[in-house]
């Protein structure tokens, strides 16, 4: 036997740079990762972001890096490069920091599950999100959207809720007929983390409701609003409506439901509303957010002072 032979015939060490890879496809994983997700509670509007996030990130890694065929493949540097593509696409920060909290959230999960050791998202700053001031409706924004839906009590009892009890938009869809206390005056709402609490409901909003269940067709779905279809409205129903009637009066501002919570919110910290109310309200975890508008309506109580004092 020749020293070719021998030395082609031992056998090499492992090569311990990269992680142990798994059978499992990107796909699988992440369909796992969602499951666990579910499982947890987590909104059905968290769950679909959180996969969405993940397909783009594994199509642009499937397209820019064709070698990297396993998890344990993926490097620090990957993220970054990714990162840099979506500021390259001009995502806002709010967007590229959104989709890196999926990507972190599901390294999280692969270590937990014994699938990674390492987070390849540590050390990868997150993107630093733009500071824009709120989309805030004033009172004749919003009677005149009021105004429009006054004949289609679906509509209206959907916008009435919107400006008088601030909920998010995936909140307001997820509403069922249970959730309507009309004789305690109070409304049962599932937030993030399907955390339920209970919004007392304004005689507007009473009313609104009243006349809307009035002539609300029977349906074998217990969403407390449907489509033309009889199921469910959904959050892109919802957007839609709420588009039409901008369009309808002439609004030319960017008005979405989040629009009509933060002009909820802006009013009620006006009128000077204890802002641990207004915290239970919104469903914020952090008051931290809730104050936030505290401290716009004090900055425009303000001005207004400084104004009227005026030597």
């Amino acid at each position: 036997m020749n020293q070719q032979t021998i030395t082609s015939s031992t056998p090499q060490p492992p090569d311990r740079r990269r992680t142990r890879p798994t059978e499992q496809t990107f796909g699988q994983l992440r369909e796992r990762f969602v499951r666990v997700l579910s499982g947890r509670n987590r909104s059905p509007h968290t769950l679909t972001a959180y996969d969405g996030d993940l397909r783009q990130f594994f199509t642009w890694l499937g397209d820019t890096h064709p070698g990297v065929a396993d998890v344990g493949q993926i490097e620090r540097a990957h993220l970054h490069d990714y990162m840099t593509h979506l500021a390259t696409a001009r995502l806002s920060g709010v967007s590229r920091a959104r989709k890196l909290t999926a990507i972190r959230e599901f390294f999280k999960h692969l270590q937990t599950e014994g699938v990674r050791t390492a987070s390849p998202v540590t050390g990868v700053p997150s993107p630093k999100k733009e500071r824009k001031q709120p989309t805030v409706l004033t009172r004749s924004e919003y009677s005149r959207l009021l105004a429009e839906a006054a004949t289609h009590p679906r509509d209206f009892a959907i916008l009435t809720l919107f400006l008088q009890t601030g909920v998010r938009v995936s909140e307001l869809a997820d509403l069922r007929l249970r959730d309507v206390d009309l004789g305690a005056h109070a409304l049962k709402v599932r937030g993030k983390g399907q955390v339920e609490r209970v919004i007392e409901l304004e005689r507007k909003s009473t009313a609104a409701l009243k006349r809307f269940l009035a002539v609300r067709e029977i349906a074998g779905d217990d969403h407390l609003f449907l489509n033309r279809y009889g199921e469910g409205l959904g959050v892109r129903g919802i957007r839609k409506l709420l588009v039409t009637y901008c369009r309808k009066v002439g609004l030319q501002k960017a008005v979405g439901p989040h629009a009509l919570r933060h002009t909820f919110g802006t009013a009620k910290a006006e009128q000077g509303v204890d802002p641990y109310q207004l915290q239970e309200w919104f469903g914020h975890a952090n008051i931290t957010t809730t104050m936030g508008y505290v401290h716009r309506a004090k900055s425009k109580h303000a001005q207004k002072v400084m104004e009227e004092t005026s030597l």
